[in-house]
């Protein structure tokens, strides 16, 4: 059999995607950059969903730099506390939205340096903002496409930002905003970290790692 390279697997992967997901709505419900931003940050170590369950009351509560700043943190962490770290992630929303109406004028900053200067905001939550509300590229990496793109053997990184720089080197710039958005969507559907079939997967099945494939056939020998 011939070796495919890891351009070609690539490639191939994204061929794949975008048959899968030709459309790439943005997971988290927002209006505009500062609501995203808010809504990025509340979804380190919580899904998407339950965020989004939270949201709408909390942006009832303040939708804006200005409002958010004139509440309590304890307020903004009744609110938020489904989403898990409260203490921590109210803090940075108030402390946040203050910076931004004290430094910024209320506005969220469009770029990668001002955006990881603020409180709560690391470069994972950066990049999805520059991605998807400003249209920047950018390739976020969360633990999610992290693991998927060692599943693939498209990157050995040790740790996201490793990976990050893998990724960038094998897909175009223009395809990373849609990309990294679809591979979520297909390890959502496809791909979880847990109750994986490799078989069955549509990626790992023709593109998987040899040594996932053979443990799966060694656990599971009715299934393989």
């Amino acid at each position: 059999m011939t070796r495919i390279s890891r351009q070609e697997k690539a490639n191939a992967i994204v061929d794949i995607l975008e048959n899968l997901y030709p459309e790439t709505p943005v997971p988290l419900d927002h209006k505009d950059p500062y609501t995203l931003l808010v809504a990025v940050l509340l979804s380190a170590q919580c899904t998407d969903e339950r965020v989004n369950k939270v949201t709408p009351d909390l942006f009832e509560l303040a939708d804006n730099p200005f409002d958010m700043s004139q509440q309590s943190v304890e307020d903004i962490k009744q609110i938020i506390r489904p989403c898990g770290l409260s203490p921590r992630k109210s803090k940075a929303i108030y402390d946040l939205s203050h910076i931004l109406m004290d430094k910024y004028d209320g506005v969220v900053p469009q770029s990668f340096e001002a955006l990881e200067e603020l409180p709560g905001v690391g470069h994972k939550t950066a990049s999805v903002v520059m991605s998807q509300a400003f249209g920047v590229p950018a390739f976020p990496v969360d633990t999610h496409i992290h693991r998927l793109a060692w599943r693939w053997t498209l990157s050995t990184g040790k740790n996201v930002e490793k990976t990050e720089k893998d990724l960038k080197k094998l897909f175009p710039r223009d395809l990373w905003n849609k990309l990294h958005l679809q591979i979520i969507f297909f390890g959502r559907e496809f791909c979880p970290a847990r109750g994986h079939n490799p078989l069955e997967c549509p990626i790992c099945s023709l593109y998987g790692r040899k040594e996932m494939m053979h443990k799966f056939r060694k656990d599971n020998p009715s299934l393989s």
